[in-house]
């Protein structure tokens, strides 16, 4: 029986008056989450964030025919279909997302097979990201987010609530735990850990790995968690580029596109010489799914970045959609004296108390350098690019500046 088959029954979707916007934001909030909790699902063998994952595919679905109802009736003439079009190709792209990330749970549903070696090399490549269900004697049901403090206290954040068939996507301050809230949480393990226990009432227990060493397999590992990098890295160049109207941006996504569609060459590569040695080579299928379903990921980040290439204008309501999403984009220039002029930049992190990660560099006489695998430390007259909370993001201005 298809473990998927009950989760995201087909329903009929009639049009109805809805703010674009406001589709496009939860779209782009829940495309992130998405990938969040299918990795995760993947690194922690765990049926429960795998079938998470298919219920927020199937209210994509959803949000994407809304989407695609409300373009077309606001579509009045030529001029409108022009700038409207780069916006359906943005739909497109959350939806081309959603779909690989339910590839990726089917891993985990379907039992398809993946070496324990892939789980021993993710948790270097990922926060912890678990699912708890809250329970009434919590300290924390009935409490806000603001007056429980998690991620001053612990470094540990809320990235989602589900009540019921409900989501919550941007938990904010004044966001209230509730019993039987299914909270989604990010973080250090240490920080998890204690938060997890607080919520559910039971003790958080990660996966024991115990990785075999096969050479090619080591290399196909490592090659995958690098696309997995690059994929996430280009959706957000993508997001920058039609938040900043910034062609070279967008030339940037084009490029990464390119280098992961190498890797997943070579990974395909590395991946079948290693089945020679593979005591049990069906193991390795769920590798392979893998790699196609990352290399998807990275082809949607083109389709949100087409319109910035083709010099179309920027929608207003897809900058609003970016402004106002979850986790927003930032643009800061480094002005000399400031706290981040001279500050190392280590694998995206500044070496400040700011929670902002940095994405990419653009230096007056280098051009664009995209920041994740390689460090580098801000300049005077740097423009950063950075991700993270409204609140981190005002902050992350406020060290910009002299």
């Amino acid at each position: 029986m298809d473990p998927l088959a009950d989760e995201a029954p087909s329903t009929p979707i009639e049009y109805e008056p809805v703010s674009v916007k406001d589709v496009l934001i939860e779209m782009k909030d829940t495309a992130e989450l998405l990938i969040d909790l299918a990795y995760s699902a993947v690194l922690h063998r765990n049926e429960d964030l795998a079938r998470e994952v298919v219920r927020l595919e199937a209210r994509m679905d959803l949000l994407e025919m809304r989407a695609r109802m409300s373009l077309m009736m606001a579509a009045r003439n030529p001029d409108d279909a022009e700038r409207l079009a780069p916006v359906l190709g943005i739909v497109a792209a959350a939806g081309q997302i959603s779909d690989a990330a339910g590839d990726i749970a089917k891993v985990v549903l379907e039992d398809i097979g993946l070496p324990e070696a892939m789980r021993a090399a993710i948790p270097e490549a990922v926060e912890t990201l678990v699912r708890g269900i809250v329970v009434p004697e919590s300290d924390y049901t009935g409490h806000t987010l603001k007056d429980i403090n998690l991620e001053s206290e612990t470094g540990v954040r809320v990235i989602a609530l589900r009540r019921g068939d409900d989501w919550l996507l941007n938990p904010g301050p004044e966001t209230t735990i509730e019993a039987d809230d299914v909270a989604f949480l990010r973080g250090p393990d240490i920080g998890i850990d204690e938060v997890y226990e607080g919520m559910t009432g039971t003790v958080h227990e990660p996966p024991v790995i115990e990785a075999q060493p096969i050479p090619d397999l080591e290399r196909a590992v490592d090659t995958i968690v690098h696309m997995k990098n690059l994929s996430e890295l280009a959706v957000d160049l993508a997001y920058s580029s039609v938040l900043f109207d910034s062609e070279g941006l967008a030339e940037e996504v084009g490029n990464l596109e390119v280098e992961v569609d190498a890797l997943e060459s070579r990974f395909e590569a590395w991946t079948l010489q290693a089945a020679a040695d593979a005591e049990d080579p069906v193991t390795l299928r769920g590798l392979i799914h893998l790699g196609s379903a990352t290399e998807v990921i990275s082809d949607a980040a083109i389709g949100i970045s087409e319109g910035v290439l083709r010099d179309i204008e920027v929608h207003p309501v897809v900058r609003m959609a970016v402004e106002e999403s979850d986790e927003i984009i930032s643009r800061v220039e480094v002005e000399a004296g400031s706290t981040l002029d001279g500050r190392a930049i280590l694998e995206g992190v500044p070496d400040t108390e700011t929670t902002m990660s940095v994405i990419a560099i653009r230096r007056p006489d280098e051009g664009w350098l995209l920041v994740g695998d390689a460090d580098e430390t801000a300049s005077a007259g740097d423009v950063l690019i950075a991700k993270g909370t409204r609140t981190a993001a005002a902050e992350f201005e406020d060290l910009a500046r002299a």
